[in-house]
């Protein structure tokens, strides 16, 4: 399921970054890797705060679309 539909609070283990090659490269280099560990912290109407790798990015919904977690 894509990153944007997760509940605030779960943690949940990326599976996949999908995406072009540059948007790939671009949310790895954030730390959107597979394996790795995201928690939602909150949601506004088109961006997410999320805790990745003890820091807190903000991205958006279209963004948190290509990560798939499960």
């Amino acid at each position: 399921m894509p990153l944007s539909m997760i509940k605030t609070g779960e943690p949940s283990v990326i599976r996949k970054v999908g995406g072009k090659e540059e948007t790939r490269r671009f949310l790895e280099k954030l730390g959107f890797v597979v394996g790795g560990e995201v928690t939602v912290v909150s949601e506004t109407v088109g961006n997410m705060i999320v805790n990745i790798k003890d820091s807190r990015v903000a991205i958006g919904k279209d963004m948190a679309n290509k990560i798939i977690v499960g």
